[in-house]
């Protein structure tokens, strides 16, 4: 690469896959593979921060996953809650901005409540951006993010930096890499926006197995890859070659 911007890992997100695969491979039912699954998160975080990574969005429950069966959707409540008061020390420890996004009204009111408590306490914190996206959906994001810009500039043409900044979470930006364990080739819906430009990498390894170390060396292996956004040659980032694009434009016009 022929910049340090280029080698900077500033946002991943992961789609969290294959508990349920996982638990039935041992003849046990789908949700011991979320118990095991949830277990994982914690190294995972640990792992993201100890890279130098900025941002790490984890998809946990997307909209579609209220067609599971109703005991598994409380059992993945409940480990939700459970994280959630297991890490909430550690999370305020490491100074790590934590949020919440997608639709959560469906969740207990005391998991609501536990949610709010701990995004009022870190949202001023300037470590890692730790996001967990729970009865969430890229196409809904999109849909609620255009209609807020709608109804706060009515008649005003929407640009892309207007969208971008009406997203759930607009400061943790595009995603640079995202990762998706379980074997599966999908993006399934999640960060639409943000993964535009994004690295794929998908690992056959189910989430309960999924390890630090394994993250750490696909980190390293994002690290080796040239981005370059539509140009020929490497570049920092998307609005670099945007600034690129227009210059040249500029000047074609001219001619």
């Amino acid at each position: 690469m022929n910049s340090e911007e280029n080698k900077k890992l500033k946002h991943v997100a992961i789609i969290m896959d294959g508990n349920g695969r996982w638990a039935q491979e041992r003849n046990h039912p789908r949700v011991w593979g979320h118990i095991r699954g949830s277990q994982v998160v914690s190294s995972i975080v640990q792992a993201a921060d100890d890279c130098g990574v900025e941002a790490l969005t984890l998809y946990a429950f997307s909209t579609e996953n209220w067609s599971r069966p109703v005991t598994e959707v409380k059992v993945l409540f409940k480990l939700l809650k459970k994280f959630l008061q297991k890490e909430r020390e550690r999370i305020i420890k490491n100074r790590i901005s934590f949020r919440v996004i997608g639709d959560i009204d469906n969740l207990p009111n005391d998991t609501q409540n536990l949610i709010a408590e701990i995004e009022e306490t870190t949202k001023e914190f300037e470590g890692l951006k730790l996001t967990f996206a729970f009865g969430y959906g890229g196409r809904k994001e999109i849909i609620d993010s255009v209609n807020n810009f709608i109804q706060n500039n009515p008649g005003k043409p929407l640009s892309e930096e207007d969208m971008e900044s009406c997203l759930y979470r607009p400061e943790i930006g595009d995603v640079d890499l995202l990762i998706r364990t379980g074997g599966d080739h999908r993006i399934s819906n999640y960060l639409l926006w943000q993964v535009a430009y994004a690295e794929l990498y998908f690992s056959q390894t189910k989430w309960p197995e999924f390890s630090a170390n394994e993250f750490q060396c696909i980190c390293e292996n994002f690290m080796s890859r040239e981005r370059r956004f539509g140009s020929v040659s490497a570049t920092d980032c998307l609005g670099s070659s945007k600034k690129s694009a227009a210059s040249n434009l500029k000047v074609l016009g001219t001619k």
